[in-house]
């Protein structure tokens, strides 16, 4: 319930975007330079918010994101920006505020986002999962579904001409760009939907081109994805170090939960990048040095993927466990110190929330639904 409220809370009724966070500069981790603006919309953000406000019934959260994402794209072919303002701005130049010196010493505070000029190809995956999610619900009575289309059939263009290079990935890193797996596999799910969302329209177009492009990207990060030494799809082609974003891979029907590499993946996963219950995202160093803090969503990410290859007793200890590190309203922020079991980073956070109502939505299938319980939002 209370991250349902969360959740509706960071969505900005007006323009239908939804805030990562509502705070900017609360650090990831006390005296580090790990602090950023997240007072905007990041599309990747705010479309996964959105897929679990739908399933929970709020169709018009939905609906408003979707006439958003109409909005900002003027001309339907345009690319899609990783992130933007709350009313649909597109420059959020980043500043620092040289007067101020930051929660508890942690310099600096910025106001802004420099990654909004990133180049992310995840995102196109995740905001078409959303659509199909509505084309699924509604079919053709959906509100403005001739736009959504087009929308859709440029978001396959622009996949097109973009799966094959490199990116900054979902973890926005700000130097070198990478060939990431999970950007791969969102690539792979954008296509993926868009031939189902052409199912469901019965539009008659001719997909074999899509479905080419499809089998095309699939066995690309089969083959380039997967690390034979580690047993697990990793962070990125060729590389050994571990990403917690590839326990994505069977939510979005990349594999089956009972795949052995996907077994594999989890196990390799967990024993290495997860510390006394709690996860890293990537323990590799990154632009700032070696991350120290822990990352909410994925020991949630975690959670779920130990339930699904059937350790459903240990998923729900860590389950009982992070809850037990909310705040005293039972809200979250982006990170856990592992040593102090602090809450760290901005507050409240929007992806920790999303996924606590995920997980305890995979926990209960089979038993009441939980629409009821948030339908007076």
């Amino acid at each position: 319930m209370r991250s349902a409220l969360v959740l509706k809370l960071l969505s900005y009724k007006k323009s239908g975007a939804v805030l990562a966070a509502a705070t900017t500069s609360l650090p990831e981790t006390i005296g580090e330079e790990r602090n950023w603006d997240y007072r905007f919309c990041w599309i990747r953000d705010a479309s996964m918010v959105i897929k679990v406000m739908a399933g929970l019934g709020h169709v018009k959260s939905a609906r408003e994101f979707l006439q958003f994402i109409i909005d900002i794209i003027p001309d339907k072919d345009e690319k899609i920006q990783i992130m933007y303002g709350i009313d649909g701005q597109k420059e959020l130049t980043e500043h620092i505020l040289d007067h101020l010196s930051g929660y508890k010493g942690s310099y600096p505070v910025r106001t802004g986002n420099a990654a909004y000029i990133q180049k992310q190809n995840d995102i196109y995956g995740i905001l078409m999962e959303v659509i199909y999610q509505q084309f699924l619900q509604f079919e053709t009575s959906l509100e403005n579904s001739e736009e959504l289309w087009t929308v859709v059939r440029g978001i396959v263009m622009i996949v097109e001409e973009n799966w094959q290079k490199p990116d900054k990935g979902i973890w926005e890193l700000r130097t070198e760009d990478r060939h990431f797996v999970f950007s791969k596999l969102l690539c792979w799910v954008a296509v993926d939907r868009a031939i189902k969302i052409g199912e469901v329209l019965r539009m008659g177009i001719n997909d074999t081109h899509w479905k080419t492009l499809r089998a095309e990207i699939y066995d690309d990060i089969y083959n380039n994805g997967w690390n034979e030494e580690k047993q697990a799809y990793t962070q990125s082609y060729g590389s050994p170090d571990l990403d917690a974003s590839t326990l994505l891979m069977e939510s979005y029907g990349f594999i089956d939960a009972k795949d052995p590499r996907f077994v594999s993946t989890v196990k390799a996963t967990e024993k290495e990048l997860c510390n006394d219950g709690l996860m890293y995202r990537y323990k590799n160093k990154d632009d700032f040095g070696l991350p120290s803090s822990s990352f909410t969503i994925c020991t949630f990410w975690l959670i779920n993927s130990l339930y699904k290859i059937g350790e459903e007793e240990k998923s729900k200890a860590l389950f009982e466990q992070l809850l037990s590190y909310s705040n005293h309203l039972g809200l979250f922020s982006e990170d856990i110190d592992f040593k102090t079991k602090r809450l760290l980073g901005n507050f409240p956070q929007a992806y920790s929330h999303l996924a606590l109502i995920e997980t305890a939505a995979n926990f209960s299938k089979g038993h009441a639904s939980e629409e009821n319980a948030f339908s007076g939002f």
